[in-house]
């Protein structure tokens, strides 16, 4: 038992599915820590009527439940305040994203799990991996299905213990079959609906997935916590470094043939940039390259360093990496001969226990030519390499020629010390090949100049000459040095336009151009975390770590919404700035066209609305003209003849009385259609019994046992919805079914519950529709085959879906196997949203 004072301890059972036996391992755990003889007691559990479920609660002590009322309906919730009194040693508690009902001490179970641990009480929970918040998008995305019940990630991964009760898809939809997890009359649409296989096989991977993460985090903080450096190589990870080259493509295809040879191998591409945020590679190879990885199913990242190759290895030690594929050198023989053997080198020297992978491709080594000038500000390394050389070659150069001198060799000699400045300044710039200057005048003059080993120059030209030639050589190294600040400055400037014309890609690429150039912003510049708000503070993109109050640097991004950027990182300088300036600019410019895109598409909500006016205007001209000129014939016949019999009038009153009913009808579906349309549809939902709107939508239509089949689930809870628009889309669809069902066949209506919804499903066996017609059967006007206009104005399943998504469910069509079309109406249970799912 945890210590008083002591936190509880938190074990989480995960599935992907209901069904797979969360429930059932808990209660058998608790069965077997009860035998151990610790004091375990149900908390709560939800056995959902299975008979293995229930008799496992057998033995093991139990809180009662509390009773609470929620829409006039009773429902039973853990009683929080009766399990801290009980105080037991560990609670066992079903559903941990389950909504508890309003008036409870917490909104959701997980809160009150939080007080139980905080009391001291280990937990022990269940949980699908559809409930964990970050999944919610990916699963809707699989099964169609939002869920509306979540618990925080930080709630999950704060767990001491997640364990994945697993069970194979088959093995699940075998249970499902067998009637072991739903009663027999929801089985049916079960598997035909969230439990198909791919949806079980993408919802059991998106489980093992999850937990595979959060084992691998644990993993690193463990390590880093005990100090741990070296990478345990737990699973294959590929880091490619990409350069921005043409061998990228190359690169990255080899990556990721390493990473599949493995399970669950992961591939990760990443480029260094420089200090100042711009990169030296080809236009728009970096972003196809982003591109390729993505479709090959890895990461790109951007990272920032001068010392590339420490900046490589330490990246992949981050990520604790079993592999790192680098290209094989560019550069010509000569250039590796005159600046050694690279990056690549360097890589594998510093790797570790890392696998170096050096890979040739087809622009290796294809240029011959000296080392690249990076631009006259050259840094530390490059000068003092262009001292050395000016140290060392200068004596070498001068024992040789003064082993070989002559009194005819004085011009060859001033020319070797001529071309040994020009290659110091080509090395180290303007300063080295001052001092080389200076140095080989001094050295000319000693041991080749008589008098020899003195300083002393004996003819006046030599003076001359001395001079003339460290002029010369200084001369000389301001030009290259000049040279070299020119190269920098065009060097630079293509890198610019490379970065604008990458931002301008992301930006066309992208769903959202501005968070694509937020986060565009943050890499280019090497910022810790970037941020664009809105003048009241409101967020509208950021990327990165989140921006301290206090240490950012503010840029006004102007337009037609005018906005903040907030910068996190070292102060850029004027060049830095004149470059994110112009990306400010497109950041105005992506604001109002986001904007723009807002206007148009509420242009094109009021275009459909005049089109809709339009056909409204096209339909009452000839459909109310009809029953309208029925009823005023029918009444002038009455009013103007004197002389009529009863039959005669009674036929004329029938004939007034029906088109006045269908005239009636048919504003009313006007009227109705316009507020649904407008959004401004009343709706009286409450829990009711939804066999009453099937059996009075039967009985409207005056159909029998000879039209209709009603397989109406007993069991089935109460739904929320209004019983009027609930027994309007009933008519209307099951009319529409009997319109299209074949002579002597029956229409089948069935209900059943899947998850929190409740459906009801009208078969029909008629020739059903192609699916890409389905859209148009729901819009106005608009009725699907029919070429004349005796059948009213084609509004009714327009009305249907309107009515439908009206009471918080849906209408959606499905084929009917075998033939034929199924039209599913889906609507929430009346307790949805107080009950969870095992």
């Amino acid at each position: 038992m945890a210590a008083s004072g002591t936190r509880g301890r938190l074990r989480v059972l995960l599935g992907a599915a209901p069904g797979v036996g969360k429930t059932f391992e808990m209660l058998a755990e608790g069965r077997r820590m009860l035998d151990e003889g610790r004091d375990v007691v149900i908390a709560l559990v939800e056995t959902h009527g299975r008979a293995a479920t229930g008799a496992l609660t057998g033995g093991i002590p139990e809180v009662p439940r509390r009773t609470a009322l929620h829409r006039e309906m009773p429902v039973t919730e853990m009683d929080l305040h009766a399990v801290l009194a009980r105080h037991p040693e560990i609670a066992l508690v079903d559903e941990l994203a389950h909504t508890n009902a309003p008036g409870s001490t917490n909104a959701k179970r997980w809160q009150d799990v939080e007080v139980l641990l905080d009391a001291g009480i280990d937990v022990v929970t269940t949980l699908n991996v559809q409930h964990i918040e970050s999944l919610g998008a990916v699963v809707r995305k699989i099964t169609g299905v939002a869920q509306r019940e979540t618990v925080p990630d930080a709630v999950v991964r704060a767990a001491d213990e997640i364990e994945v009760v697993d069970l194979a898809p088959e093995s699940l939809r075998d249970r499902l079959s067998a009637g072991l997890v739903y009663p027999a009359e929801r089985v049916d649409a079960a598997l035909s609906n969230y439990f198909r296989l791919g949806n079980l096989t993408a919802l059991r991977e998106l489980a093992l997935l999850w937990l595979a993460d959060e084992v691998d985090s644990a993993l690193r903080s463990y390590r880093a916590d005990q100090g741990i450096e070296g990478a345990w190589q737990a699973r294959e990870r590929v880091v490619v470094a990409l350069t921005g080259g043409p061998e990228g493509e190359t690169l990255l295809r080899r990556g990721a043939r390493i990473a599949a040879r493995a399970a669950g191998g992961e591939l990760l591409a990443v480029h260094v940039a420089a200090q100042d945020g711009l990169r030296d590679a080809t236009p728009g190879a970096l972003a196809a390259q982003r591109s390729l990885v993505e479709s090959l199913g890895g990461t790109f990242h951007q990272m920032v360093g001068d010392d590339i190759p420490g900046t490589l290895v330490e990246f992949a030690q981050s990520v604790d990496a079993t592999q790192l594929v680098i290209g094989v050198s560019r550069r010509g023989r000569i250039a590796a001969a005159l600046t050694g053997p690279g990056i690549g080198a360097e890589v594998i020297r510093r790797s570790g226990d890392i696998d170096v992978h050096i890979v040739t491709h087809a622009a290796a080594g294809n240029r011959v030519r000296l080392p690249r000038i990076t631009g006259g500000a050259l840094g530390w390394r490059r000068q003092a390499l262009g001292f050395a050389v000016a140290l060392v070659v200068g004596p070498l150069l001068s024992w040789v020629m003064f082993t070989f001198r002559s009194p005819e060799s004085i011009t060859a000699e001033v020319l070797a010390y001529q071309l040994l400045v020009v290659v110091v300044a080509l090395v180290g710039g303007l300063g080295p090949a001052v001092f080389a200057a200076v140095l080989s005048g001094i050295t000319l003059d000693l041991l080749f100049v008589a008098p020899l080993f003195t300083i002393t120059i004996a003819h006046p030209l030599h003076v001359l000459a001395l001079a003339l030639y460290v002029l010369i050589a200084v001369l000389v190294s301001i030009i290259v040095d000049q040279a070299a600040r020119r190269a920098r400055t065009a060097q630079r400037a293509a890198a610019e336009a490379e970065l604008l014309a990458a931002v301008a890609g992301n930006v066309l690429r992208g769903d959202n151009a501005v968070l694509a150039l937020v986060s565009r912003t943050r890499e280019a510049f090497g910022l810790a975390g970037v941020r664009l708000l809105t003048p009241d503070g409101e967020v509208l993109a950021s990327d990165g770590e989140p921006v301290p109050d206090g240490r950012v640097t503010r840029v006004a991004v102007g337009g037609a919404s005018p906005a903040v950027l907030e910068l996190s990182g070292e102060p850029l300088d004027t060049p830095a700035r004149r470059l994110l300036d112009a990306i400010v600019a497109q950041l105005a410019a992506a604001i109002e066209h986001t904007d723009l895109r807002a206007t148009a598409r509420e242009a094109v909500a009021l275009a459909e609305t005049d089109q809709v006016r339009t056909a409204l205007l096209s339909a009452v001209s000839h459909d109310l003209r009809r029953p309208l000129a029925s009823a005023v014939a029918a009444i002038g016949g009455i009013r103007g003849a004197h002389a009529l019999s009863a039959s005669d009038r009674e036929e004329l009153l029938a004939t007034a009385d029906e088109s006045l009913a269908t005239l009636s009808t048919l504003v009313t579906d006007l009227l109705d259609v316009s507020r649904v349309q407008a959004g401004v549809l009343a709706v009286s939902a409450m829990p009711i019994d939804v066999a009453g709107p099937v059996l009075a939508a039967v009985d409207e239509l005056g159909l029998g046992p000879s039209d209709v089949e009603l397989a109406l689930d007993p069991k089935l809870s109460a739904v929320t919805a209004d019983p009027v628009l609930l027994q309007r889309v009933l008519v209307n669809v099951i009319a529409n079914a009997r319109r299209h069902a074949p002579a002597h066949s029956r229409v089948l209506v069935s209900t059943s519950a899947i998850d929190e919804r409740a459906e009801i499903r009208v078969v029909d066996r008629g020739a059903g529709i192609p699916a890409e017609k389905r859209d148009a059967i729901f819009q106005p006007f608009q009725r699907l085959g029919d070429t004349d206009n005796t059948t009213g104005l084609g509004l009714g399943l327009a009305l249907s879906r309107g009515f439908a998504e009206g009471m918080g469910g849906s209408l959606t069509p499905e084929d009917t196997p075998g033939g034929g079309l199924t039209m599913v109406i889906s609507l929430p249970l009346a307790g949805a949203d107080t009950e969870g799912t095992e």
